[in-house]
């Protein structure tokens, strides 16, 4: 699968910045975003459990909590769908992923392009990042800000891990601005499974988006 051409030079996190952040009361207000998410329209492809993929926004204090999570089904990949109650100017994300191999290993954000794949996730992101094991989620992935500006919707792919079979997400944090939305048309998606279950997940999933005016 195309990776999109290596883009964003891995990743660009600063760590002086990370570390002096610490543990801060500042720190949960910045990632307060999920309050900004439209929770029950959050898909996830290739997730285990079904419906599993919006428990890993929360809030910062429940970071930890190893109860709810998301873990990938066939293979080591995952495909987050988040749709925005309004217009995000998107600065940050911290990620707490599994145990062992499990934590993903490669992360891609691709803005304002719902009703994606794994088909559509050879096209080039909008940017990536090379992921490091963060059990604690004090290692922020600083997004090109002028890139991110008017978010309305954010897919992230998941690619790869450590080497373990399936991938495992505790937590997903996301720092930004926001602003509320004005009217304006919005995309339903579903995925339809296909007879055939030989096949492999990116063919089980055909997408269908239709426009509400």
């Amino acid at each position: 699968m195309a990776d999109g051409g290596g883009h964003g030079h891995g990743h660009s996190h600063n760590c002086d910045k990370e570390h002096s952040q610490g543990k801060g009361p500042d720190r949960g207000l910045e990632y307060s975003l999920y309050l900004k998410i439209d929770t029950q329209k959050v898909k996830c492809l290739n997730e285990a459990k079904e419906g599993s993929g919006k428990d890993v926004f929360k809030p910062w204090d429940e970071r930890m909590d190893k109860e709810k999570f998301v873990e990938s089904d066939v293979d080591e990949e995952l495909l987050l769908y988040i749709p925005f109650t309004g217009s995000v100017k998107l600065k940050g994300v911290i990620l707490i992923g599994g145990e062992e191999d499990t934590h993903p290993s490669k992360m891609r954000l691709f803005k304002n392009r719902p009703c994606m794949t794994f088909d559509d996730t050879g096209c080039e992101a909008d940017q990536e990042f090379e992921l490091h094991p963060d059990p604690s989620g004090m290692l922020e992935y600083a997004t090109k800000a002028a890139r991110f500006n008017h978010v309305e919707n954010l897919s992230i792919h998941f690619p790869s891990n450590f080497g373990a079979e399936n991938t495992k997400i505790y937590y997903i944090g996301l720092k930004g601005d926001f602003a509320q939305a004005h009217r304006h048309e919005v995309t339903i998606c579903a995925y339809e499974a296909r007879a055939n279950p030989a096949e492999h997940k990116i063919n089980l999933l055909d997408s269908v988006s239709h426009q509400i005016h």
